[in-house]
C-alpha cells in the first residue's frame, strides 16, 4: 500500500509547486532585459517565439503580463511565418525554437536542391529495380531450360555443349549431370549425327548395320536400322533416354536422328565405340583368366541390377527389363568391364498406374537364350516382375559361356552357344521348348570347376538362375553382390 501511494504524493507535491509559483509570478528569460531576466505577475508566462524576418529566423524570449494571457493571442504559432510558446516555470523559455524542423501536414514546399536529390534517388531505386527484373527472369529461363533439357532446342544452351573444346566425354558428362538426366537436346544430337563420318562396318543383325564413325577424331558406334525397323529404333532411343538410365555397365548413348537422302531413310543410333565389340566377339578370339571372367561377370550383373532397378521421386527412373539379355548384346570395354546393349525390346514398368509398358514391334527375343515361361508361352504379360525373372535365366546362360572361356592353370574350353551340343544352329521355338520345357534340359556344368573357389560359384549362380520356376531365381541384386564377394584364387585346389 505504502508503494501505491508513491506516484500520486509526488503528482500532488508536483500540482503544489506550480500553484505556488503561479501565485508569485515566474522567472523568464528576457533578452532586452538587465542580467536577461523578467518576472511576471500572477498568473502570467514565460513566453518564447521565433519569426522569420527577410528569409532569417528571429528569437524572441521575455515574460507574458496577465493581460496579455487573458486572449491566449500571443501563444498561437502561424505555419511557416512565426511560432510561439508558453510555459508556467522559471526559465522555461531558456530554448531556442526553430521555424523549419516543423511544418504541417500537406504538401510541402521543394527546393530545387532537394527536388533534384529525390529525383536521382527514384532515378537509382528504379534503376536497381530493372536489373533485379532482368536478373530474375534470366534465372527463372535457365532453370527452366535445365530442368527440360532433353526437350528444349534453347540455341545458347546447345552451343556450350558443342562447342569446340568439348569431347565425348564431356558431352556425357553433361547429360548425366545436368538436367533429367535423359540426354542432349534433339538439336545437339542431330548436330552431332550429321557431323560423323563413317568409317567401316563392323556388324550386322537382322535390325541393319553398326558402323565405326568418326566424330571430331574421336570413335563412336552407330547402329544404322532399315526403315521397315523404325519401331525398334524409336523404341531404343526412347529407353536410352530415360531418365537416369546412365550407368557405366550400360552402352552410352549419344544420339539419334533420321536421315532422309531422298530415296531412303536411315535411323541411326550413335553410342560409344567399344573397340572390343561384343561379348559373343570377344570369347570367340580370347580366353579369359579368373580374375577377368570376375570382373565380366560383376559387371554384366551390375548393370542389369541398375536396369532392373526402380529409383523412386520426381526425378526418378522406372524398373526396366532387357527382354533380350545375350553375348552379342553385351559389349566389352577396354577396361574389361562390360556394357549391356540393344534394348530396342525392353519393357518399362510405371509401379503408380502397374502398367507395363511393352514395345509395340513385330522382333521377338532369341529363341536360344528365352526362359521356359516365354518358350510354353505361359508368362503373364501383365506380370512385370516375371520379365526380370526371364532376364535372370538368360543371365545363367551368359555366364555359363564366360565361364567355359576361363583358364585356370591353361585349361579351358572352345567357344560354344548354349545348348550347342542340343539344337540346330538357328533353332525353332518348337526345338527349344522340346529341350527347356519338356525334357527340362540345361547345359552341362564340368565337374572340374569345382576345384576353382570362382568357377565353382559361377556354376551355382547358373544353376539358381535356370530354374523352370521363375520365383526361384536369383535377383541381379543377389548376384552382384554374391560375385562381389568371390574371393578370387590363383591357383586351383589339390
Amino acid at each position: 500500500m505504502a508503494r501505491s501511494r508513491g506516484p500520486a504524493a509526488g503528482t500532488a507535491a508536483l500540482l503544489l509547486l506550480s500553484v505556488a509559483q503561479l501565485g508569485t509570478g515566474l522567472k523568464c528569460v528576457c533578452q532586452l532585459c538587465t542580467n536577461n531576466t523578467c518576472e511576471t505577475g500572477a498568473d502570467g508566462a514565460c513566453w518564447n517565439s521565433v519569426m522569420l524576418i527577410d528569409g532569417k529566423e528571429e528569437a524572441v524570449k521575455s515574460c507574458l503580463s496577465p493581460s496579455e494571457m487573458k486572449g491566449q493571442v500571443f501563444c498561437y504559432s502561424s505555419w511557416n511565418v512565426s511560432k510561439r510558446n508558453c510555459c508556467f516555470t522559471d526559465f522555461c523559455n531558456n530554448e531556442t525554437l526553430h521555424l523549419y524542423p516543423e511544418r504541417p501536414p500537406g504538401p510541402p514546399g521543394w527546393s530545387k536542391l532537394e527536388l533534384a536529390a529525390v529525383l536521382l534517388v527514384l532515378l537509382c531505386l528504379l534503376c536497381v529495380g530493372t536489373l533485379l527484373g532482368v536478373c530474375m527472369a534470366h534465372t527463372k529461363r535457365c532453370r527452366r531450360g535445365h530442368s527440360h533439357k532433353h526437350d528444349a532446342e534453347d540455341p545458347a544452351d546447345d552451343q556450350s555443349l558443342m562447342s569446340p573444346s568439348k569431347c565425348l566425354k564431356d558431352l556425357i558428362f553433361d547429360m548425366s549431370t545436368s538436367g533429367s538426366g535423359s540426354g542432349l537436346p534433339l538439336l545437339v544430337q542431330r548436330t552431332i549425327a550429321r557431323t560423323i563420318v563413317l568409317q567401316q562396318i563392323v556388324g550386322k543383325g537382322r535390325f541393319g548395320e553398326v558402323w565405326r564413325g568418326k566424330w571430331r577424331g574421336e570413335d563412336v558406334a552407330v547402329k544404322i536400322f532399315s526403315s521397315r525397323d523404325e519401331r525398334s529404333w524409336f523404341r531404343e532411343a526412347e529407353v536410352y533416354q530415360t531418365i537416369l538410365l546412365r550407368h557405366e555397365n550400360i552402352l552410352g548413348f549419344i544420339a539419334a536422328d533420321n536421315k532422309d537422302n531422298g530415296s531412303w531413310t536411315q535411323l541411326w543410333l550413335v553410342s560409344e565405340y567399344h573397340e572390343h565389340g561384343s561379348l559373343f566377339d570377344y570369347l570367340n578370339r580370347y580366353t579369359v583368366s579368373v580374375d577377368a571372367m570376375v570382373l565380366l561377370a560383376l559387371s554384366i550383373a551390375s548393370g542389369l541390377a541398375h536396369l532392373h532397378m526402380e529409383i523412386i521421386g520426381t526425378q526418378g527412373k522406372p524398373a526396366i527389363a532387357h527382354r533380350d539379355l545375350k553375348s552379342k548384346n553385351i559389349l566389352v570395354k577396354k577396361n574389361g568391364t562390360a556394357a549391356i546393349a540393344d534394348l530396342g525390346l525392353a519393357v518399362k514398368h510405371d509401379s503408380v498406374s502397374n502398367n507395363v509398358d511393352i514395345p509395340s514391334n513385330h522382333r521377338v527375343g532369341t529363341k536360344r537364350y528365352m526362359a521356359p515361361e516365354i518358350l510354353d508361352e505361359t508368362i503373364d504379360m501383365s506380370n512385370f516382375e516375371l520379365f526380370k525373372r526371364a532376364d535372370m535365366y538368360s543371365l545363367g546362360l551368359v555366364f555359363w559361356e564366360l565361364a567355359r572361356r576361363c583358364s585356370v592353370r591353361g585349361i579351358y574350353e572352345d567357344y560354344q552357344l548354349p545348348f550347342y551340343d542340343m539344337v540346330p544352329s538357328d533353332p525353332s521355338i518348337e526345338e527349344m521348348r522340346r529341350v527347356v520345357c519338356d525334357q527340362k534340359l540345361r547345359p552341362n556344368i564340368p565337374n572340374q570347376w569345382q576345384s576353382c573357389e570362382a568357377l565353382r560359384v559361377m556354376g551355382k549362380i547358373m544353376r539358381e538362375c535356370w530354374y523352370a520356376n521363375g520365383a526361384a531365381r536369383l535377383t541381379a541384386l543377389r548376384v552382384k553382390k554374391t560375385v562381389s564377394q568371390v574371393a578370387v584364387v590363383p591357383d586351383v585346389k589339390d
